[in-house]
């Protein structure tokens, strides 16, 4: 690796008690990764050094052919290395994006079951989980990855369930759900590390604000999303989520939580603008439209991964949401496109 300073100047300072060697971390950045997801990672470590004044930590960045890689917004990042093996006493993170299923190769997999073997510290932003699975490393762990590409992950990968947490650390294998909750994930490592205060500073200086909690759900969960906490919408609206396959008929889900059909068509009006039948088909075909980027299932199988009788059914739904049919949308999507 290519020997630079760690250590940026700055005018905050904080004297850190500890007098051991650096920590190395590791960034494996898969193409189309989120650049959002890497820097806020990337950047708690920077600033950690630049408060305390010294090496806390040193960080390298790798790609898999060792050349530069262009990020889901379209900027390149050249790497330090290829693939290469890390110190066992490092941490290293699978940093992904968009199509995590299409950026990954068997070369990239057989290097992350070496550096697991060999005893690194293995991690995974945003949807490095998908790399992370292909390895076999999730298997009865704790772990998490962007709530929009939980729905692909779960169908691809049987039997493994994110969290939907905004990070994980179980026994060592370190995930997160991308965005800033690459800062929480770092501010958890950086405080178990060197203590609270330093953690609290790293924040500040980051303007980043704590949510302390490793187990806080993912802001996209639809309590925060809709302002609302009204206990019988946000249990329907989790009860349609957990039921996109076999879904209830809108007596049974009333009934299921307690109220009258009646009460559950006035919550939505008030609150969601829209009937509760509506809201469910329009998270099925959400779903379907998530299967068809990120999955090779068919388009029967899709639907009836999200509950509809037939293909025809759901092309018809999908069709009115996004102006033609799922086999159109795929065809479209895959196309290559015109410079």
């Amino acid at each position: 690796m290519t020997s630079r300073s760690f250590v940026p100047k700055g005018a905050a300072s904080f004297r850190v008690a500890y007098d051991g060697p650096p920590r190395d971390v590791y960034f494996l950045l898969l193409p189309k990764l989120t650049l959002l997801a890497f820097t806020s990672a990337l950047e708690p470590l920077r600033v950690a050094n630049q408060v305390a004044g010294r090496e806390l930590y040193r960080w390298y960045v790798m790609t898999g052919d060792g050349g530069p890689v262009t990020c889901s917004c379209g900027v390149n990042i050249t790497p330090d290395s290829g693939l290469t093996d890390v110190p066992r006493d490092a941490m290293a993170f699978v940093c992904a994006g968009i199509e995590p299923t299409e950026t990954t190769s068997p070369r990239i997999i057989r290097w992350i079951r070496r550096q697991h073997t060999f005893g690194a510290r293995l991690g995974g932003i945003c949807t490095g989980a998908f790399a992370l699975a292909e390895a076999g490393l999730l298997d009865n762990r704790r772990f998490t990855l962007h709530w929009e590409n939980q729905p692909a992950f779960v169908e691809r990968f049987f039997g493994l369930e994110p969290t939907g947490a905004l990070y994980e650390n179980d026994r060592g294998l370190i995930t997160c759900g991308g965005g800033s909750a690459a800062t929480d994930l770092m501010l958890d490592l950086i405080e178990t590390h060197h203590g609270p205060d330093l953690a609290t500073i790293v924040a500040d200086m980051c303007l980043h604000f704590r949510s302390n909690l490793q187990q806080t759900k993912q802001k996209s969960a639809y309590s925060f999303a809709l302002g609302s906490r009204n206990p019988h919408l946000i249990a329907a609206m989790r009860l349609m989520n957990e039921t996109l396959e076999t879904p209830l008929e809108m007596t049974v889900l009333a009934g299921q939580l307690g109220i009258s059909r009646r009460q559950l068509e006035r919550l939505f009006a008030a609150h969601v603008g829209t009937t509760p039948a509506q809201f469910y088909i329009d998270l099925r075909i959400s779903r379907a439209h998530a299967l068809l980027n990120e999955t090779d299932l068919s388009v029967a199988e899709i639907a009836a991964a999200t509950g509809f009788n037939s293909a025809s059914q759901m092309a018809t739904r999908f069709r009115k949401r996004f102006g033609m049919s799922p086999r159109a949308y795929r065809k479209s999507w895959s196309a290559p496109t015109a410079v």
